[in-house]
């Protein structure tokens, strides 16, 4: 059963138009919007930490963490500086989409993110030159379903990239900060002010 997104519902009714004004766009259709989210695990180092081939952990974790089975990424090619051979799994992910990304980002600012240990807030340069928005994660213990291991060994981290439909980081940024995403101030601000003495 699908879960309705409190923070899609308050898109639609509010920060769309409040957006749209915001940004100075004229066509409603281009007003940003989020197209999904991708969670992404790689395997190559955690497996070397652990000496085992066994990612079922991991695995049962993202599946917790996401609500979805996760897909497998095997290695199209050996390498052998990586010891990496052809077939090998080098990673795990899910793609959410529509009201399930929505209610990811809403966990990621409220319940997330205030479990993260000297939490500074979001650097407001974690956006490629397409406008997403790639955040990384060293402990996957952060997600209130992530399981907590007796082995410290098997702590993996998690990447989670925000996919809106703009191209214009600018825009992305406004776009999460409307949905109250945690951004970094003082890194805006030092930034200013450093420009500001030269």
């Amino acid at each position: 059963m699908k879960i309705k997104s409190k923070l899609y519902e308050r898109y639609q009714k509010e920060i769309k138009a409040s957006l749209q004004k915001e940004l100075g766009i004229k066509n409603p259709m281009q007003v940003p919007k989020v197209q999904k989210v991708s969670i992404n695990i790689g395997m190559g180092s955690y497996l070397q930490k652990l000496g085992s081939k066994d990612f079922s952990f991991v695995e049962k974790n993202l599946e917790l963490i996401s609500g979805q089975k996760p897909v497998v990424r095997n290695a199209k090619k050996a390498i052998s500086n990586f010891k990496l051979r052809e077939g090998n799994p080098v990673g795990i992910s899910v793609t959410l989409r529509g009201q399930e990304a929505y209610n990811f980002i809403d966990k990621l600012i409220h319940v997330v993110y205030p479990r993260v240990r000297d939490f500074r807030g979001v650097r407001r340069n974690v956006f490629d030159k397409d406008g997403n928005c790639s955040l990384g994660f060293t402990d996957h213990t952060v997600f209130p379903e992530g399981t907590n291991p007796e082995d410290s060994r098997k702590i993996h981290g998690i990447e989670v990239t925000i996919v809106t439909s703009t191209k214009n980081s600018d825009h992305s940024r406004a776009l999460l900060e409307s949905f109250g995403f945690p951004f970094n101030k003082q890194t805006a601000e030092v930034a200013n002010s450093s420009t500001s003495k030269k």
